[in-house]
């Protein structure tokens, strides 16, 4: 009789132990459960945020983008428009160029000292009305004495003080337009970098999310740690891109 009322205290106490032990057992999964929730609430709140961060970063620099290239096209129209004015204006002092040498010629008004200007001729009234640009080159060709120094220029257009500003200013808008359309290259780089963050973020929301279904610690633990590496390398990432505001 009293071996069975020892056995039978020994199974009370095995099976009491029993559920103690299950007890601090759900008591330990319990904390590990609210831990884990923690740290997924932590980390699912920055990954949000930063994505969002991200993708309006995107956003901005694509705005950035559309803007330099609708620049660079607004250059390259401005240009256009400088260069066929400059090729006009070519045309022009060729033409009084050539008339007034042979206006000059017919009247003997050119010889070794160069030329003078003489008032009721065709050839002065040619002269005056040379554009300002062109007049500059012509006086600076004559002082070369063309007509007895065989080393002169053959005409003003070979002479350095030759300029047509609108060519000149056509050549600067082009310039512009290649470094407008060089910046809009590189904000649709950083855009495509920003979109490329916004998925690294949005991995690691799948990774938090998945842990949070998952019954097993070691896979939790897995997911989380994956999630925090994903995380902290993108923060990485991005605190090394520029920012637009």
């Amino acid at each position: 009789m009293s071996d069975a009322t020892d056995d039978g205290t020994e199974d009370h106490d095995e099976r009491l132990t029993d559920l103690e032990d299950a007890q601090a057992e759900r008591e330990r999964r319990k904390q590990l459960d609210k831990r884990f929730e923690l740290y997924e609430a932590v980390i699912l709140s920055i990954a949000a945020l930063l994505a969002a961060w991200t993708g309006f970063q995107a956003a901005k620099w694509g705005g950035v983008q559309a803007n330099a290239y609708s620049q660079a096209g607004a250059a390259r129209t401005e240009s256009t428009r400088a260069s066929t004015r400059a090729g006009q204006e070519a045309s022009v002092d060729v033409t009084t160029f050539t008339s007034w040498l042979e206006a000059g010629q017919d009247e003997g008004a050119f010889d070794d000292d160069g030329y003078q200007p003489e008032p009721g001729t065709l050839s002065g009234f040619l002269y005056e009305r040379f554009r300002p640009e062109f007049k500059v080159a012509v006086d600076a060709w004559l002082a070369t004495r063309p007509g007895a120094d065989p080393e002169a220029p053959p005409t003003p257009f070979a002479m350095d003080e030759y300029v047509l500003a609108d060519g000149e200013e056509a050549d600067e808008l082009v310039q512009k337009a290649e470094r407008r359309s060089a910046a809009a290259r590189q904000a649709n780089q950083r855009s495509d970098n920003y979109v490329l963050m916004t998925i690294m973020f949005a991995t690691v929301l799948f990774f938090a999310g998945v842990s949070s279904k998952m019954d097993t610690v070691k896979a939790r633990v897995f997911l989380i740690s994956a999630a925090v590496i994903v995380l902290v390398v993108s923060i990485g990432v991005i605190l090394s891109f520029p920012i637009e505001v």
